[in-house]
């Protein structure tokens, strides 16, 4: 009997999985021999050497930012501004504001959360700058959040940190809808953005300002913090392990973002941690996930419960790809990359007052 990826091949690859987009591996096999994997912290690794696990991966993502930048394409036509907030707690948040073209009547916004696991990369980096600019370019207001991170350079500030400044950005685009033209408010992120975008709409709704939310899109949400002992519930962790994402990496970050661990059953910190109860009410949700990402089962389990309290809740996978792999590669697989962005586009619209 055929069992996917690691589950019938502990020694399957995305690169030999015949399931991947073949786009995609021959990309991921390249990059592989440019860039090797960094070694990864031990189990019981303390928090310094999990910090500098998380610099290190941070420095080897932003070596090919110039390659990112070469290939940006001219976006000159959107209206791009920084505005500097004042978070809850008291720091400076800088927000970067994408404004379709001139004349495009009022409509939805949408607040991105960029991935990274909460720990690391920027909102600035050209890949969060050109999905936020491609999503100007379909009409939508989109507003970057440049969110403290758990790790390095815009560490170190483990959670709450990063999800309070997400709040803040939300509850400031709430106050100047009228002036930005926003009819109404998506969150969306990918990834550890993911994480926040939906944290985010928790927080809202324990404290009571829900309404200003009318929508979540969450991609390849990296929400459950279980990757050190993976649960039998999550059988993608360890179907498709390593294919770009390893489970002993990813419990490095979560010291990162967590030192002390006190918070594995917070869902304000890990969301599939919230009990069916505490997810009623909520706005309308999709869930994208990739088929061969370790994330895959959390992201798909977070979707049943948002059913099961009686959300309106939709789920996508994205067949052939890694984790993110539809959002990574906009020149090599367009046919990927703008499909996920129209599906984003639409559902902003359809929560559309």
């Amino acid at each position: 009997m055929y069992k996917p990826g690691r589950l019938g091949n502990p020694e399957e690859t995305f690169m030999t999985d015949r399931r991947a987009d073949p786009r995609l591996a021959q990309a991921l096999a390249a990059a592989a021999e440019i860039q090797p994997p960094l070694p990864v912290p031990p189990a019981g690794a303390s928090h310094a050497e999990q910090l500098e696990y998380c610099a290190a991966m941070e420095t080897q993502f932003a070596a090919m930012n110039p390659l990112l930048e070469q290939a940006m394409p001219d976006y000159g036509h959107l209206s791009v501004s920084t505005e500097t907030i004042t978070g809850v707690d008291g720091n400076e948040i800088a927000l970067y504001v994408h404004q379709p073209k001139a004349g495009t009547p009022p409509g939805p916004c949408v607040v991105h959360t960029h991935g990274g696991g909460m720990v690391l990369m920027t909102a600035q980096d050209p890949a969060f700058r050109r999905w936020r600019a491609d999503l100007a370019d379909a009409g939508l207001r989109t507003v970057g959040v440049e969110f403290r991170n758990g790790g390095g350079k815009l560490g170190n500030h483990p959670f709450p940190a990063g999800l309070n400044d997400c709040a803040s950005a939300v509850n400031w685009v709430h106050e100047n809808r009228e002036r930005l033209g926003v009819t109404s408010i998506v969150i969306s992120g990918e990834s550890g953005g993911g994480n926040l975008a939906i944290a985010t709409t928790l927080k809202a709704s324990k404290e009571g300002w829900l309404d200003q939310i009318q929508g979540v899109y969450a991609c390849c949400p990296y929400i459950s913090g279980a990757y050190a002992e993976p649960p039998p519930e999550l059988v993608s962790l360890i179907e498709n392990n390593e294919y770009s994402l390893s489970c002993p990496q990813m419990a490095a970050l979560v010291g990162v973002y967590d030192p002390d661990g006190e918070h594995a059953g917070n869902p304000l910190a890990w969301p599939l941690a919230a009990g069916v109860e505490e997810l009623a009410g909520l706005p309308p949700h999709i869930i994208s996930v990739n088929e061969l990402d370790p994330l895959r089962d959390e992201g798909l389990e977070y979707y049943r419960k948002l059913n099961a309290a009686g959300v309106n809740a939709n789920a996508r996978t994205v067949h052939g790809t890694q984790h993110a792999g539809d959002l990574g590669f906009p020149d090599l697989a367009p046919d990927l990359y703008f499909e996920t962005l129209g599906s984003l586009v639409r559902f902003a619209h359809r929560v559309s007052p």
